[in-house]
């Protein structure tokens, strides 16, 4: 039997689930369907990543994918721009769960 394939929105609530228990404060801003389509409600530029979490001093900022998704020209401006000012923003995949196990849970 094939597995179907992990979605965007399961590997974020994956994330999410084991940030928490590791005691991270989260934030992601979630779509909402609407008659014209998933629409998210911004103010500003477009394209902010998926998840910011933050224990002890400690900024991360995370986009994820799955599949042969890409970053769109405004996500990686983003990252761009917010690893210029120092801070540890990346884009993350499924693979690389032993990574962000590692990094949530230390101490």
């Amino acid at each position: 039997m094939k597995l179907a394939p992990l979605t965007e929105a399961a590997f974020l609530e994956q994330v999410l689930a084991l940030a928490r228990l590791c005691g991270w404060r989260c934030y992601h801003q979630r779509p909402a369907r609407t008659r014209h389509g998933w629409r998210t409600a911004v103010q500003g530029d477009a394209g902010f990543p998926d998840l910011v979490l933050v224990r002890d001093g400690v900024i991360l900022i995370w986009e994820l994918k799955v599949g042969n998704n890409r970053l769109s020209p405004q996500q990686a401006a983003w990252l761009a721009s917010l690893r210029a000012c120092g801070l540890a923003a990346c884009v993350l995949r499924p693979g690389d769960w032993d990574r962000i196990e590692k990094t949530l849970r230390r101490k």
